[in-house]
């Protein structure tokens, strides 16, 4: 496993963290419990120290499953992420609340699920435009000094936010969306790393397209979630993803490796890029995960990627 140094926060994470948005079973269709406990305990087995959860991830469920998986000693060698202003109502619809009051409720309840007496790195899930951020930052920052939070980190939010947020507490972490497909957060990515600043990828693996699983256009159901938080599954850009695909799956061939390790390190090996968040519901899944940093992309390797990227126009 490779580890990378957060400025701010002065820890080392490992460059690849425990994803666990399936492991809540929402939209992911059903995950077995075991499995999800078996899988956490094999990544962090294998090097890795940092896990990823939050509330909305089936509705809870996902903290719960985590919490479980931290027992017998586990929850020591890890920094625990979680998450909170994102929940589903009664409805299954999306809300946010971004209040002082919420900041504060969501954290207990998101240490009860968690089974523990603090949490690493509790991060604004998105920003909430009904509610001013430095109200926001004033809950995170008294929850900082009561000791219930260790670090603070933001999702979603761009430069001029983060910055208004550092008006008021000190941002250690930002999570945004980084991979081959999808590179519009890069600049922003570029300028944490020189305000010190860790961020942590998410979509490493484009919804799994990176894989080469999906190499025809899906014929999925229109309301399927895929359509509406990716634009990889659609026509042009999924025909420039296959064109991408070929140049992975000549470095795969050369180099004997799954095309999900080729995505993983090409992004790792980004400077800007602290760790990335990869999803995992099975040990096979955290063998093959973790096996990743078993071997790095060349120089030559990660400019081939890089030009075609480029040539593809594909972000």
């Amino acid at each position: 496993m490779r580890y990378k140094h957060v400025g701010n926060a002065g820890i080392d994470i490992s460059a690849l963290a425990v994803g666990t948005w399936a492991i809540g079973g929402q939209q992911w269709g059903d995950v077995n419990e075991k499995d999800s406990i078996d899988a956490i305990r094999a990544m962090i087995d294998g090097g890795v120290n940092l896990v990823d959860t939050a509330p909305i991830y089936g509705n809870g469920h996902s903290e719960e499953v985590v919490g479980k998986a931290l027992e017998n000693g586990y929850r020591e060698k890890v920094f625990l992420a979680t998450k909170f202003s994102i929940s589903n109502d009664e409805n299954g619809a999306v809300i946010n609340n971004g209040s002082y009051e919420n900041a504060i409720w969501e954290c207990e309840q998101s240490l009860k699920r968690l089974n523990t007496d603090h949490i690493d790195i509790y991060i604004m899930h998105w920003p909430d435009p009904a509610t001013p951020v430095e109200v926001t930052m004033k809950a995170l920052a008294d929850l900082k000094k009561s000791g219930k939070i260790r670090f603070i980190g933001v999702s979603n939010f761009d430069r001029n936010l983060i910055e208004e947020a550092q008006k008021v507490v000190r941002i250690d972490f930002l999570q945004p969306p980084y991979s081959m497909v999808e590179e519009s957060q890069k600049e922003l990515l570029a300028w944490c790393e020189t305000q010190g600043i860790g961020t942590m990828t998410y979509g490493s693996l484009g919804a799994g397209i990176l894989t080469g699983a999906i190499r025809e256009l899906p014929d999925w159901d229109e309301n399927d979630f895929r359509y509406t938080f990716y634009d990889y599954f659609k026509n042009p850009k999924f025909s420039k993803i296959m064109e991408l695909l070929k140049v992975m799956d000549k470095i795969a061939q050369v180099r004997n490796k799954p095309l999900a390790q080729i995505a993983i390190n090409w992004s790792t090996q980004k400077s800007y890029v602290s760790t990335a968040i990869c999803g995992v519901r099975d040990p096979q899944q955290a063998y093959e995960n973790c096996a990743t940093f078993d071997w790095e992309l060349t120089g030559e390797e990660m400019e081939l990627i890089d030009s075609e990227i480029e040539r593809l126009q594909m972000n």
